[in-house]
């Protein structure tokens, strides 16, 4: 993984701005809408494209009895990542951080302890149609562009999953994120990968894959 000093400064501001809920609740800081945010199904990111990265080695399983986070669903999470549960998520004081368009932030597993700078992102709301509630989810973030769905499979439960970029203002440049989301009789799930920036992205797509291959109701 490499870090260049280009990027130093830009992500100690990034962690110094994290860390409002669970001691690192770090959504990154972007500007104002700059892009419409149009679906564009003929074209995804240049990761989605890209072949697919090694796999993680599991660690251990998220969302069970005795875990960090209660989920309606559980999966495995790669060697030290630290998962955190989101704590006064339905506080109207964090709303802005804690709600994204049809669900709540409930439960962030942070890669700093496996070297790198994101997380991933657990969101759960009512029960519904899983690619509705993904679209919602999209449609609530500011500054996207190339998003791109696909029908898919989470574990073996159907799922939808999107692509697109997003711009960053602290690295002033577009970076690339996705997430999948599932229906489930408890309610909906997103799992939501970001990171720094793309190339920090597209370094966690394996513990990303590992949850959504991994991944069973409860």
């Amino acid at each position: 993984m490499r870090h260049p000093i280009r990027i130093m400064v830009p992500a100690l501001a990034a962690l110094a701005a994290a860390g409002l809920l669970t001691g690192c609740l770090g959504t990154e800081a972007k500007p104002d809408r700059t892009a419409d945010g149009t679906a564009d199904s003929a074209a995804g990111t240049p990761a989605a494209k890209a072949t697919s990265p090694a796999s993680a080695s599991p660690k251990a399983t998220l969302g069970g009895p005795g875990t960090a986070c209660a989920l309606p669903v559980s999966f495995e999470l790669a060697a030290d990542w630290k998962p955190n549960v989101i704590k006064n998520a339905e506080d109207p004081e964090f709303a802005a951080l804690t709600r994204q368009g049809p669900v709540l932030s409930v439960c962030e597993i942070d890669a700093k302890p496996a070297g790198h700078l994101g997380y991933l992102r657990v969101w759960t709301g009512r029960p519904g149609d899983a690619r509705a509630t993904l679209e919602g989810f999209v449609k609530a973030e500011k500054n996207t562009s190339k998003v791109s769905y696909k029908e898919t499979k989470a574990g073996a439960l159907p799922a939808t999953e999107v692509t697109y970029t997003v711009y960053n203002e602290i690295m002033e440049e577009s970076k690339e994120e996705r997430a999948f989301a599932v229906s489930t009789p408890k309610g909906t799930v997103v799992v939501h990968l970001g990171g720094l920036d793309s190339e920090e992205h597209r370094e966690m797509l394996p513990a990303y894959e590992l949850a959504r291959s991994s991944l069973k109701t409860l």
